[in-house]
């Protein structure tokens, strides 16, 4: 069985030429530890000769020789540290930079509904904050690890040099932290590290969905209760930290105790070895290592933390390879190309943890050229049903065709320039609008695009900025509203000119003026195109080609709006719940005004 390398080998991979850096950071870190304790050889020195001529101190000839010599020990062992810090953080840049890197191509190979599914908040706390745990931990955490592993060597070679018996009474603390530090940083310590990270990544996340969600407050006039799931992982968190926080009180209180308690070990001893009487030389001793020994709790501490931070870049690395080991879609070795710009899914299961089905033996055709609507109650399946016909994801079983063809028989480029998605909260990217349109075809000209803009029926949001489509959204205070983003993200999908358009309720949280004018801009989208509309308000759904009422994953009804209507069915029952709710809230604006 192959062993797996450990987490220093996979970040030393990563560091490809600058491998070398990280090597002389730990030798420099090692190497100036060591230098930080030839001052005290000094001051012993310094105490020694001031003892020998006491009182008669003007006799004293070493001490100021002693006292530069020591300064100049004290400054060259930081300049090596700066030195040594220069060289891991090097390194370290290059590791988290190549681990974003690995991290960002491996996620563009993957279908776009694993992304979603993932959490855009959590993805990117993986990448961003995992990588940076691995950036703190080569450039301080492992240089200081050769440092805190330099320093006990150099402490025992001085304990032992002076009088060994008081330099076993100064181990006897040390003893009792590390037994303590082990109990507080042992296997425990790892799941209990593993369980916040993952509080986190639901905060992260909730949080980005909340932010995403602020529109749906705006429009429905709903409260911050609405998100309770937000609150939730909020509320999680605190208990969680209070809970470790008192798990934790007794035993660091004790560990405190003991690495600070080596005076007392210290005083106790020397008066125990005195009572027969002392001399100088062990006064001397006794002074240095009451002077040396705060050097050894201060190397525990660093020992403590960087074991901490060992389990951070552990569960850093795993999170990373959560995204790593996730499958991109299999890509076929002689893909094939679409006939016309039909749809169909037949028997198509789907599960989108292999177990709990969203949708169930579901099979129907859109034919080329034709206008369809999916409606249904919420959580029935209908936006999933849009990602399996765009291979946002794969079914476990059926088969999803696109132009004819079977979706898993088409490479990824001529699948993305067949079918073309207008989402719920289209995003726009940090960059003119010009650069933001030609995302839907790279080669297009300026004219190209400001043909699309006006289908998209986008003059009046041209007209009002400083530079027409020139202009940076984001920057200088520019920015659009939901209804103006959606329209530009249009503009995008007429310019990509894509047989099969796919959109789910764009106009939900547009207002009425910026509804009218997205309605226009479908209007021109949909010319000779195949339409596949996820629909909410069902008024928008009345002169399409056909229905399909989506219940429980399955198609529960399907025709045209006269044929449903007539069923009596589902279909009525929702149109009639959608009237009334849009009578009460005409009434409600009626008794307000």
């Amino acid at each position: 069985m192959k062993k797996k390398p450990s987490n220093l080998s996979r970040l030393l991979g990563y560091a490809e030429g600058h491998r070398f850096l990280l090597y002389a950071s730990w030798v420099l870190s090692a190497g100036s530890a060591l230098l930080a304790l030839v001052p005290f050889w000094y001051i012993w020195k310094i105490l020694e000769e001031v003892l020998a001529v006491a009182p008669h101190f003007a006799q004293a000839q070493h001490l100021v020789e002693y006292g530069w010599l020591a300064v100049g020990s004290s400054v060259l062992a930081v300049l090596v540290y700066i030195a040594g810090l220069m060289c891991s953080h090097m390194g370290a840049f290059r590791v988290a930079t190549n681990l974003r890197i690995q991290a960002m191509e491996h996620i563009v190979t993957l279908p776009l509904g694993l992304a979603e599914a993932f959490g855009s908040g959590k993805l990117r706390k993986i990448v961003n904050e995992s990588s940076g745990a691995t950036e703190t931990y080569l450039a301080h955490q492992l240089p200081d690890r050769a440092g805190a592993i330099a320093t006990p060597c150099g402490l025992l070679v001085l304990l032992f040099v002076f009088d060994w018996r008081l330099g076993l009474l100064s181990l006897v603390p040390v003893a009792l932290g590390f037994l303590i530090m082990v109990r507080m940083t042992g296997a425990g310590m790892q799941e209990k590290m593993k369980e916040y990270q993952n509080a986190l990544d639901d905060m992260a996340n909730q949080a980005v969905e909340y932010v995403r969600g602020i529109p749906v407050v705006k429009t429905f006039g709903q409260t911050i209760h609405s998100f309770r799931q937000f609150k939730d992982s909020i509320d999680r968190y605190r208990v969680w930290v209070i809970a470790y926080t008192k798990e934790l009180r007794a035993p660091m209180l004790w560990y405190t105790t003991a690495i600070n308690g080596v005076f007392a070990f210290l005083i106790a001893g020397g008066l125990a070895l005195t009572q027969g009487g002392g001399d100088q030389a062990f006064l001397l001793d006794l002074l240095f290592y009451i002077i040396i020994t705060p050097v050894i709790a201060l190397t525990l501490t660093r020992i403590m933390f960087q074991s901490e931070n060992a389990m951070i870049v552990d569960d850093a690395l795993q999170r990373i390879d959560s995204v790593l080991h996730l499958a991109p879609l299999p890509e076929p070795a002689q893909p094939k190309a679409p006939v016309d710009g039909s749809l169909a899914l037949e028997r198509v299961h789907f599960a989108y943890d292999g177990e709990h089905e969203v949708i169930r033996d579901l099979s129907l055709t859109i034919p080329a050229g034709r206008t369809v609507a999916l409606v249904g109650p919420s959580g029935g399946g209908k936006s999933t049903l849009a990602y399996l016909l765009a291979r946002y994801f794969d079914p476990q079983k059926g088969v999803v065709r696109i132009g004819g063809v079977d979706a898993r028989q088409m490479d990824k480029e001529t699948r993305m320039n067949t079918v073309s998605f207008v989402f719920q909260n289209s995003r726009l990217l940090k960059a003119s609008i010009l650069e933001n349109v030609r995302l839907g075809r790279p080669s297009a000209t300026r004219e190209e695009v400001l043909r699309a803009l006006d289908l998209a029926q986008c003059r009046d949001i041209l007209d009002k900025l400083p530079q027409g489509m020139d202009t940076v959204i984001g920057a200088g205070g520019i920015y659009l509203s939901g209804g103006e983003q959606q329209r530009i993200a249009i503009a995008r999908v007429i310019l990509q000119d894509a047989p099969i358009v796919l959109m789910d309720e764009a106009t939900a949280f547009a207002d009425p003026d910026n509804e009218s004018k997205v309605q226009a801009a479908f209007a021109n989208l949909a010319q000779g195109k195949t339409v596949v509309m996820i629909a909410h308000r069902l008024s928008t759904v009345r002169n399409v080609d056909r229905i399909y009422v989506i219940r429980d994953g399955t198609v529960a009804e399907q025709g045209t709006y006269q044929d449903l209507m007539a069923q009596n069915g589902l279909f009525r029952q929702m149109w009639d719940n959608y009237q009334t709710a849009a009578q009460w809230k005409v009434a409600r604006e009626e008794v307000q005004a």
